[in-house]
């Protein structure tokens, strides 16, 4: 028989709490829901109003993964939902969108990783994130990305916007910044021409380009995911990978002092530590107020940080 737990008096059904999701640690389906019910307080933030992504896992990461965009069958009534824009002539589609605990616990429990776009669903036209996702070519790894993070950041302080490093939760890094004011496509833009940019200053370990070609031994920085279709994994979510490693977020201070990969790599394990002693270091992210608007393009020269 399915268990029934209440949350915060919504009646969620659970099933296969038993279930080892990842063999290599033994990590099970009920660690994976205890991770998520106990970090909600920062995740939560990060999810409310956004359209989510469900990146699938059920039979753990060795088993089959599929993206789930449309609201799954059998999603309970009080998970809210919302009609999100695509490109496509078959119309809008129809999304999760998770706004509390208990649907937070109800998705949790379809085994996913959270994967979010970078606006609101209330104004989908207007882009609220700008991220950059460093990715790393073998044999370059996430010390290589945290050398080009670094270089990114002075570049977009330089414009007057903050940016808060991240794990991918896999082998890179991503770099996140609240902006206002400006659509997806000009975000997408301005987040290209950084990654030109920075190929000029670092040409040795920087490519902006997609082709699996060049990448061998460099930091690709995708700025294709500003666009108002792509998602990208949420602060928080744990990953289907290896192991139960989280995209967590991480101090500059973190990032300048990587020497090794397995410095910057968190497991679910490790982040309600992380949170009473750091808290949320993404927690700006969702102040309105912290949000920079993009700079005019024009050709003015302007500050740039000196090549590393």
């Amino acid at each position: 028989m399915t268990p029934i737990t209440e949350v915060e008096g919504r009646r969620v059904a659970l099933s296969n709490l038993e279930k080892v999701l990842y063999p290599e640690t033994g990590f099970t389906k009920a660690e994976l829901l205890h991770y998520y019910a106990t970090t909600a307080g920062a995740l939560l933030p990060h999810l409310r109003d956004r359209a989510v992504s469900f990146l699938r896992y059920p039979d753990g990461p060795d088993g089959q993964l599929f993206f789930a965009k449309n609201v799954p069958p059998g999603t309970p009534e009080w998970v809210t939902t919302a009609k999100v824009p695509r490109s496509s002539a078959d119309g809008p589609a129809r999304m999760v969108v998770v706004q509390d605990l208990p649907s937070l616990v109800w998705a949790a429990n379809l085994v996913t990783e959270f994967h979010t776009h970078q606006w609101l669903v209330q104004t989908p036209d207007e882009a609220d994130r700008l991220v950059l996702d460093l990715d790393p070519g073998a044999p370059a790894h996430i010390v290589h990305c945290c050398e080009v993070a670094l270089w990114l950041r002075e570049r977009l302080a330089a414009d007057g916007i903050e940016a808060y490093p991240k794990t991918a939760g896999s082998k890179g890094l991503h770099l996140l910044a609240a902006v206002r004011g400006s659509s997806s496509e000009r975000t997408s833009e301005y987040a290209k021409a950084l990654a030109v940019e920075a190929e000029r200053a670092m040409p040795r370990l920087v490519v902006h380009r997609m082709s699996k070609s060049l990448r061998p031994g460099k930091v690709f920085v995708d700025w294709s995911q500003n666009a108002a279709r792509k998602t990208t994994a949420t602060p928080y979510t744990v990953r289907a990978r290896r192991a139960p490693l989280v995209s967590a977020p991480v101090t500059w201070e973190e990032v300048a002092g990587c020497r090794s990969p397995g410095q910057l790599e968190f497991w679910a394990g490790d982040i309600a530590a992380r949170l009473q002693d750091l808290g949320d270091l993404m927690a700006p992210l969702t102040d309105p107020a912290k949000a920079a608007p993009l700079p005019c393009p024009d050709l003015r020269p302007r500050p740039r940080p000196r090549p590393r």
